[in-house]
């Protein structure tokens, strides 16, 4: 581009963003202070209409307690699952993301969608201030919610209640996620490390790809009681680590656990595979994910769920569970569907 029509493009972006910056959220009425789960005294929308999540954990999280408040999406949304979606959420405009998932967010983009306020993830790879000093430029309130664990979906929940004034539902959810944890941490608790069964987390299409037991991507894991054979600390926010078929039948997994389910025909054909114990035993199961992923890319409230599934596909005689019977249920409470017999035997493939 010549660098008069880049000149003049810049300053016209400069002119937009200032202006907007002025006006400030567009439907900002009353203000009130919040201390956000950073920490952080913010002054936001009392009662804030239009909200930008701005990392798919963010957005997944408001998505299930305030979906008609969602301006726009971090990524798409899988075509074949739209019944499984909310009516309010099926239109909405895929805007990007600032935590490496999907495309980068425009922040010209986000101004014309005129947000009362702006969520960002608090995650252990995100700099505060280079999140708000960015968002400072459309002059749009951010706050942080904490979802580095499971544990911490419990109290985002009760801190979006308060911020969208759905106290009594947030305590509902936040109520579910505890209970979840308790149980299955109750159930597991006393297995000995050398007897948890062994996993290997499989999360690309040739199944190289994985993540350390220490990671936030393999959380879930951990909570079950299962071994992640990966044992290293986790090096950056994407993760997917590479490793080599030599190295998992070196460290003998009973169970893969993966995110592609091609990889199980691969390794069921290939001459390295069938060498892995849990290729050999025929152990190999698909992550359920529709129309989130239960248990990682992205992390999500949906672990609650995918915690009791492998608790009972790790160990069925200590954490028995109608698994048809508990997706229903915690579908139609965080996702707002009923869904089918049929529909359940769609998730589960």
């Amino acid at each position: 581009m010549p660098s008069t029509h880049r000149f003049v493009r810049n300053s016209f972006l400069c002119a937009l963003l200032a202006l907007l910056a002025l006006a400030g959220p567009a439907r900002a009425g009353e203000m009130r202070e919040v201390t956000d789960m950073a920490g952080r005294k913010v002054v936001i929308p009392a009662d804030p209409k239009r909200i930008f999540g701005a990392a798919p954990p963010v957005a997944v999280t408001l998505y299930a307690i305030a979906p008609e408040r969602l301006i726009g999406i971090n990524v798409p949304m899988r075509g074949d699952e739209k019944s499984l979606y909310r009516k309010e959420a099926l239109d909405l405009p895929v805007l990007g993301s600032n935590a490496g998932m999907g495309r980068q967010l425009n922040l010209e983009e986000i101004a014309t969608m005129r947000p009362d306020l702006i969520i960002a993830w608090l995650g252990f790879y995100q700099e505060k201030a280079k999140v708000v000093e960015s968002f400072a430029k459309i002059g749009v309130p951010v706050i942080f919610l904490k979802l580095d664990t499971l544990d911490d979906y419990a109290d985002a929940f009760a801190f979006l209640g308060q911020i969208v004034g759905r106290e009594a539902k947030a305590a509902e959810m936040s109520a579910y996620i505890r209970d979840a944890l308790l149980r299955v941490r109750k159930a597991t608790a006393d297995i000995p490390p050398a007897e948890r069964l062994r996993v290997y987390y499989a999360e690309s299409a040739d199944g190289l790809a994985t993540d350390c037991d220490k990671s936030f991507h393999t959380e879930p894991i951990v909570i079950a009681a299962g071994d992640n054979i990966y044992h290293c600390e986790q090096s950056s926010h994407v993760g997917m680590d590479k490793i080599s078929v030599e190295q998992i039948v070196a460290l003998k997994p009973s169970l893969i656990l993966t995110q592609d389910k091609s990889f199980a025909a691969l390794a069921k054909s290939s001459a390295l595979w069938r060498n892995v114990e849990a290729v050999k035993n025929g152990r190999i199961v698909t992550v359920p994910h529709a129309p989130f992923n239960w248990l990682d890319r992205p992390p999500s409230y949906m672990r609650a769920l995918g915690i009791q599934w492998l608790a009972n596909l790790f160990y069925p005689a200590r954490f028995p569970l109608d698994v048809k019977d508990e997706t229903k249920k915690f579908y139609r409470l965080f996702l707002g569907v009923d869904i089918s017999d049929a529909d359940f035997t769609r998730i589960m493939e």
